[in-house]
């Protein structure tokens, strides 16, 4: 931002209108009133918009306390109406008073109505060459396109922890007042990147201190946990120990500490932990404590990552859990439980060799004869199907469709099923998934076709399967409605693989392995039954087509 707009005043190419955005308290209203003064810059040797101002100039004074006469300051929260744009765009034909340059400094601009953006537009495209327009807004997806279009836009970042304590130092040391260096770390975390919010945190702690701040009066004050009790609360956790996590959990709740906030920093301290796991450079992070270094360093080389994404994924829940809970310390708790014994689950790949053991060493029967349903169990290591999400079943699913051929003469289409994948080859999914799931067949000849339709379909699908199939195979088709059919004499395509997929699905279960993982884990579910494209053949012993299961199908 300060190059492209020391560049700009360098060679007088100054934007009519000038947008900034970012999180609360990053100073988008201080720049645009330090822009103003730049805009209206003028002392005993320079007459010109200028950057630079080593001193205060004729008009600075005034336009930083907001009590110049052409800087005009709105809060578009409290001015959103047209008509109060209206006074701005008639206004703006005058001169200004005493400066060079009239400025509309707009806070929020996004609050303004949609009248207000839409009479603004033509001023903001052609505005008098003495008028200069700011807008500073917090929600920059709310503002208008059209007006974006007509302004530069500058984003201004949060302000990072070593800038943002270095200025709270300065003004600690203006004051007279001590601050531990724990304590402002603390305040800099707590602002999130906002200045004005450490700005704040810092005036209530002094105020707290009475002359000197400690980092157990910022705890108190803003309700957080102590950093070395969150570890030592994560790392019985980790360990399973729950009695001793709920005991310092109690602790802490006692002397004052939100539980909520609790969760929150046990949240952030996984953070930690993964980024020292997974980027080298994490442990010069100027914002961690000594004790988070070294302690998130320990558990970094022994915690695997699986064990960390899973309980940044239950911390995740468990705080909207306790944020929406009538009773937050009694949530906050089930949260740690829920956690702890976690803590205590096998990895997959682990449990599926266990139980393949254990069905290895039991000599599990072979599945029913002659059964279609999948791989059957033999004396040989067990071999289970693999259960894959729905993602994975329609990926398969469209690994086995047939792929169209590039022929020039298109071949008519025999049955429902070759006309369904007619339909798919000729990009109509549509009338493919109508042909699947709408109609009930009665009779199919090369030409003619008798259809049932049921009550969701459209009532125009046989005139548009009749156009269809004359344009794709150049010859005029029959297309019949049948009434009163009844759905066990002619099911849908879409019912007859449900049937299957449902018969498959029961062979499966019949499988001891599977039924051992399906009683391991209650309320799993088999959600389709597929080989895997790396199936590994058995020895000669066993039965022929079996797959076995590997760490990588999990």
């Amino acid at each position: 931002m300060v190059r492209t707009l020391s560049n700009a005043f360098a060679s007088n190419r100054i934007h009519q209108a000038y947008i900034f955005t970012g999180v609360r308290g990053v100073g988008k209203t201080t720049t645009a009133r330090i822009l103003a003064r730049a805009l209206n810059y003028e002392t005993d040797s320079v007459h010109a918009p200028s950057i630079e101002m080593p001193e205060l100039g004729t008009h600075c004074q005034a336009i930083m306390e907001s009590r110049h006469v052409d800087v005009m300051e709105m809060d578009a929260a409290s001015n959103t109406s047209i008509d109060n744009i209206r006074e701005i765009i008639e206004a703006a034909r005058y001169k200004p008073v005493s400066a060079r340059t009239k400025v509309y400094i707009i806070d929020e601009v996004h609050m303004l109505s949609k009248a207000a953006f839409n009479g603004l537009l033509k001023t903001l495209e052609e505005p008098p060459p003495h008028v200069k327009f700011l807008f500073a807004t917090t929600e920059i997806r709310k503002v208008p396109v059209t007006v974006l279009s007509r302004c530069q836009r500058f984003d201004l970042r949060r302000i990072e922890i070593p800038a943002m304590t270095a200025y709270l130092d300065d003004i600690v040391a203006k004051e007279g007042v001590r601050v531990d260096a724990e304590a402002m770390a603390l305040i800099a975390r707590a602002s999130e990147g906002s200045m004005r919010d450490a700005l704040s945190l810092l005036d209530q702690a002094i105020a707290h201190g009475g002359g000197h701040v400690r980092a157990e009066e910022v705890r108190a004050s803003l309700g957080l946990a102590d950093r070395t009790r969150v570890i030592d609360l994560f790392e019985a956790l980790m360990g399973g120990r729950i009695a001793e996590a709920l005991a310092a959990f109690e602790a802490q709740y006692h002397e004052g500490a939100d539980p909520a906030a609790i969760i929150a920093d046990l949240g952030e301290f996984v953070h930690v932990v993964t980024r020292l796991k997974l980027v080298p450079d994490a442990e010069k992070d100027p914002s961690l404590s000594e004790t988070e270094r070294q302690r998130g360093l320990a558990f970094s080389k022994t915690i695997p990552i699986r064990a960390l994404s899973m309980t940044w994924q239950i911390l995740l829940k468990g705080l909207q859990e306790v944020q929406a809970a009538a009773r937050p310390k009694v949530a906050a708790e089930m949260v740690l439980v829920r956690l702890a014994y976690a803590a205590d689950v096998p990895n997959p790949a682990d449990l599926v060799r266990d139980i393949r053991s254990s069905a290895i060493s039991a000599g599990a029967p072979s599945g029913p004869a002659g059964s279609t349903a999948g791989p059957q169990a033999s004396i040989a290591p067990v071999h289970v199907p693999r259960l894959v999400s729905d993602r994975g079943s329609a990926a398969s699913a469209r690994q086995a469709e047939p792929q169209p051929q590039n022929t020039p003469a298109m071949p008519m289409p025999a049955s429902l099923a070759e006309l369904v994948a007619l339909a798919d080859r000729m990009r109509d999914i549509r009338l493919k998934t109508a042909l699947e799931r709408d109609i009930r067949l009665v009779k199919y000849e090369i030409g003619r076709i008798e259809i049932a339709l049921l009550p969701r379909a459209e009532a125009d699908l046989p005139n548009r399967l009749s156009r269809a199939l004359m344009e794709w195979t150049g010859q005029r088709w029959g297309v019949s409605v049948a009434r009163d059919v009844e759905p066990e004499a002619a099911p849908t395509l879409h019912e007859v693989a449900e049937q299957s997929r449902e018969e498959e699905r029961r062979g499966v279960r019949a499988n001891p392995a599977v039924r051992a993982l399906l009683e391991t884990f209650p309320g799993a579910e088999i959600v389709d039954v597929r080989a895997p494209v790396d199936a590994i053949p058995v020895d000669d012993g066993a039965v022929g087509g079996e797959d076995v299961i590997t760490d990588d199908d999990l």
